[in-house]
């Protein structure tokens, strides 16, 4: 009997001292959690609103939230894909990037990697760096871009458009603008109402260049015709001659 008393001691005891070397091997709490997100998200389909009105559907294979960084953000490491809506729910332009990240505080987005941009138009915009300012509407990089259409090709640096991409400015462009064979072969011609007008134009300058030159005429035979009255009139005075007196 006592030696099973004892036997049972022990077990106690070595259980409460494996206990106790769980407790020492176990990490410290974290205090500062800036380096952890509020939410993380596999497999993203959302849409989002602006004002009350569904603007925008992002696809993404991740998201993570970060709310303790300086400034807040989201993040999408992996890539995301972004649909623009009108106030009909039509897709008005697209982005892909290969990474993405969302200022929430600014509500500026920055988009790097393999930066793919199509607007409502067709026209098509690649770039590695692009930034989207929502408080300010427009979307501006100073990376290298290039911008295709139907009927253009354009490409250059400090870029920046609207958010719809329609309206756009590329600074140090340069690019090529097609002319179809049918203009390229027609010979320019003249527009008769703006030849009558030019002609009509012609006339009446050439009508009053007359007048004024006639107008001249006129008062310089006047003014000739006055001197040579006064000529006559007024008979010069023949001064005396006189000798030179020798000393």
């Amino acid at each position: 009997m006592r030696s099973t008393l004892i036997a049972a001691i022990i077990a106690i005891m070595a259980c409460c001292v494996s206990c106790s070397d769980k407790e020492h091997a176990a990490a410290p709490a974290i205090d500062n959690r800036d380096t952890l997100p509020i939410l993380q998200s596999v497999g993203v389909s959302t849409l989002i609103s602006d004002s009350g009105v569904i603007k925008y559907k992002i696809i993404s294979e991740d998201w993570f939230i970060y709310d303790k960084r300086t400034p807040s953000y989201w993040a999408f490491e992996k890539g995301m894909f972004i649909e623009q809506f009108d106030d009909n729910f039509h897709v008005t332009a697209f982005i892909t990037c290969d990474t993405a990240y969302y200022y929430d505080t600014k509500r500026l987005w920055e988009l790097r990697g393999r930066v793919f941009v199509k607007n409502q138009k067709g026209e098509t915009f690649r770039t590695s760096l692009l930034f989207w300012d929502q408080a300010e509407h427009e979307i501006y990089s100073d990376k290298y871009m290039e911008v295709k259409g139907e009927t253009q090709e354009l490409s250059g640096y400090n870029f920046r458009s609207d958010e719809r991409m329609t309206k756009y400015i590329i600074h140090g462009s340069k690019g090529a603008f097609p002319v179809n064979k049918e203009e390229r072969n027609v010979t320019p011609k003249p527009d008769p109402k703006k030849l009558q007008e030019f002609a009509d134009t012609t006339k009446k300058d050439t009508t009053a260049n007359n007048t004024n030159a006639k107008t001249g005429i006129n008062n310089r035979n006047a003014n000739k015709h006055k001197f040579n009255n006064a000529k006559r009139t007024t008979p010069l005075k023949a001064e005396k001659f006189k000798p030179a007196t020798l000393k």
